[in-house]
C-alpha cells in the first residue's frame, strides 16, 4: 500500500464508489470498527476518524497535539432472496450479489483547541442481482419462452463521501464540529417488468405502483391495445438496462454536497452527551448516455411494414438505445442524540438514537429515458419516457447500544445491538431494493500495537427480515423478500504525538 497521503486519497476516492448493501435503510449500521462494534453508536465518544461520518465534534475528545491516521477495510456480505407464488407453486430466487469490499481513509490533526483533517468513506447503498435462470428472469411467467426468459435483474446503488472537518473546543467541557462533504452517487439497474406491471404504470386508469408518461409511451400506446391501439396483441415485457461491469462505479453517476454539524458536552470525566445534524444532500441527477430499453411484443407484421394491420402477428424484441437520467436522488437529513458513560475506568456504556428522514427523499424513484435520434432507433428516435415508481418510505428511528471493556492495557472487547425500524412500505417493496433489515448484533476487538499504533476489528450480523408486497391480487402476484447480512470492518491506526 502506498503511504503517501495523496495516493491513498486518490485510490480511496475511486474505490469508495463501490456499492454497499446497507442495513439501516440504505445507511450502513456503523462507520469504522469501533463504532460498528458498539451497535453503530458514536455521537458522544471518540470513535476515531469515523467521527467525520457520525459527529465531528467528538474529534475534540482525542488527545491534544496529536495526528491520527486511520486506514480501514470493510466487507459486506448480504444474503437476499425473493419468492413468488404462482399457479405452478412457490418459486424462490437468491441474489448473486453477496460480497462487497470497501476501503476507508481518515486523517486528523489536533492542535490545542482545534482539529482538522480529511476523510473518505462509503455512505451506504443497496445491491442485488438475480441471474438469467431465476423466476425474475421471465416476467411473463412462461407465456413466451423465446423473448422473456434469461433477463438479468440487478440493482447497485452506491454513495460515498470525501469529508473536510473542522472541530473547536469552546471550553473545557463543550466542543463543536462540522464537515463539508463532497458526495457522489452511482446506480446500475437492470429491471424487467411484466405486461401487468408496465400497464399499471402506463394506463391512467391504473397507476397503483407508479406512472409512465412521455412521447415514447404514447408511441407504444398507439400500437398497444390496452392503450387504445390495435397493433400489439401482447406485451411480453419491458426491460430497462443501464449497468456496467465495474465493481467500483455505477453506469449512471452524479455528485454534489452535504454536511454535518455536531456538539459534544463532557458533563463529567466519565459522562458525555452529544448531538448531531446531518444535512440532506444536494446531488446532481444521475446520468448515463449508454442505456437501453427493450419491449418484447407480439406485433402485427402489417403494421410494422406497411402501417396497415393485417392480423399476422409475430414475436419481436424492440431495442431502443438512449440516455437515462435518474432524477433527484438524494440522501436524507439525520438528527441524532448520544450518551457515553464510564462506570469504571475499564468499562464504557454507550447509546445513540437517530432519526433518518427517508420520507423527504424516498417518496418516489423517477427516471427519464430519452431515445437517441439515430437510424437504428427508427420511429422511436428522439422520443422520451418518464417512469416513476412509488416508494413512500417512512422516516426511520435507529437505536444503537454498546459496551466495551478494557481487559488489559492492550486489549479492548466490545459488543452492541442495533435496531432500525423498517422504512419500506410493503405495498411498494421491490425485490431489487429490499432495505428491510431491522436487528443487528455486533462484536469487536481492539489491540494496541505499541505506543503509536492500534488495530480494531468488528463483526456485525444483520438478522433475517422478511416482508411481502401483496401485489394486486389478480395480475401482479405477491412477492416476499428476505434480507440478512454479515459485515466486518478492519482498521489500522497510526498515532504521531
Amino acid at each position: 500500500m502506498q503511504w503517501k497521503v495523496p495516493c491513498t486519497i486518490t485510490a480511496a476516492v475511486v474505490l469508495l464508489a463501490a456499492p454497499a448493501s446497507a442495513t439501516n435503510g440504505m445507511n450502513m449500521e456503523g462507520y469504522g470498527p469501533v463504532s460498528s462494534a458498539l451497535g453503530g453508536a458514536g455521537i458522544a465518544f471518540d470513535s476515531g476518524t469515523a467521527a467525520l461520518m457520525i459527529n465531528p465534534a467528538t474529534l475534540m475528545l482525542q488527545p491534544r497535539a496529536t495526528t491520527r491516521l486511520d486506514v480501514a477495510f470493510g466487507y459486506l456480505g448480504p444474503d437476499v432472496s425473493a419468492a413468488v407464488r404462482t399457479p405452478q407453486g412457490r418459486l424462490s430466487a437468491t441474489s448473486l450479489a453477496d460480497a462487497y469490499f470497501m476501503p476507508a481513509f481518515g486523517w486528523i490533526t489536533r492542535k490545542g483547541d482545534i482539529a482538522y483533517g480529511l476523510g473518505v468513506f462509503a455512505q451506504g447503498g443497496m445491491g442485488t442481482e438475480y441471474g438469467p435462470t431465476s423466476w425474475l428472469a421471465d416476467p411473463s411467467q412462461g407465456q413466451n419462452t423465446a423473448l422473456t426468459k434469461g433477463l438479468v435483474n440487478q440493482s447497485e446503488v452506491s454513495v460515498g463521501r470525501a469529508l473536510v472537518p473542522l472541530a473547536y473546543q469552546l471550553n473545557e467541557r463543550l466542543s463543536i464540529g462540522a464537515t463539508v462533504d463532497l458526495v457522489w452517487a452511482g446506480l446500475d439497474l437492470k429491471m424487467a417488468m411484466s405486461e401487468a406491471q408496465f400497464v399499471d404504470l402506463a394506463n391512467p386508469q391504473a397507476q397503483m405502483s407508479g406512472t409512465a408518461s412521455g412521447s415514447l409511451t404514447q408511441v407504444f400506446g398507439a400500437l398497444y391495445e390496452p392503450f387504445g391501439g390495435t397493433g400489439i396483441r401482447r406485451l411480453h415485457h419491458a426491460y430497462f438496462d443501464f449497468a456496467n461491469d465495474s465493481q467500483f462505479t455505477g453506469q449512471s453517476r452524479g455528485a454534489g454536497l452535504g454536511g454535518k454539524l455536531g456538539i459534544v458536552y463532557e458533563v463529567a470525566p466519565n459522562l458525555s452527551l452529544g448531538a448531531v445534524y446531518h444535512t440532506p444532500t444536494a446531488i446532481s441527477d444521475l446520468e448515463t448516455s449508454d442505456a437501453s430499453m427493450r419491449m418484447a411484443v407480439n406485433v402485427d407484421v402489417g403494421l410494422m411494414t406497411t402501417g396497415i394491420p393485417n392480423d399476422q402477428y409475430v414475436d419481436m424484441d424492440i431495442p431502443v438505445r438512449g440516455k437515462i437520467t435518474v432524477e433527484d436522488f438524494q440522501w436524507p437529513a439525520t438528527f441524532g442524540l448520544g450518551v457515553a458513560y464510564g462506570p469504571t475506568d475499564a468499562v464504557r456504556i454507550v447509546a445513540d438514537v437517530k432519526r433518518i428522514q427517508w420520507s423527504s427523499v424516498m417518496e418516489k424513484f423517477a427516471m427519464v429515458f430519452e431515445a437517441d435520434a439515430v437510424p437504428e432507433n427508427g420511429a422511436f428516435g428522439g422520443q422520451e419516457l418518464k417512469a416513476v415508481l412509488y416508494q413512500d418510505w417512512e422516516d426511520q428511528t435507529v437505536l444503537s447500544l454498546g459496551a466495551e471493556w478494557q481487559a488489559s492495557p492492550a486489549v479492548t472487547l466490545r459488543a452492541g445491538f442495533n435496531h432500525g425500524s423498517n422504512p419500506v412500505p410493503d405495498s411498494f417493496l421491490n425485490a431489487l431494493f429490499p432495505a428491510i433489515v431491522e436487528n443487528h448484533a455486533t462484536i469487536g476487538l481492539g489491540y494496541a500495537l505499541g505506543e503509536h499504533g492500534s488495530a480494531n476489528i468488528s463483526i456485525m450480523r444483520g438478522f433475517n427480515s422478511e416482508a411481502t408486497n401483496p401485489g394486486n391480487g389478480v395480475t401482479v402476484p405477491s412477492v416476499t423478500s428476505a434480507h440478512a447480512q454479515w459485515n466486518s470492518q478492519l482498521m489500522y491506526t497510526y498515532w504521531i504525538n
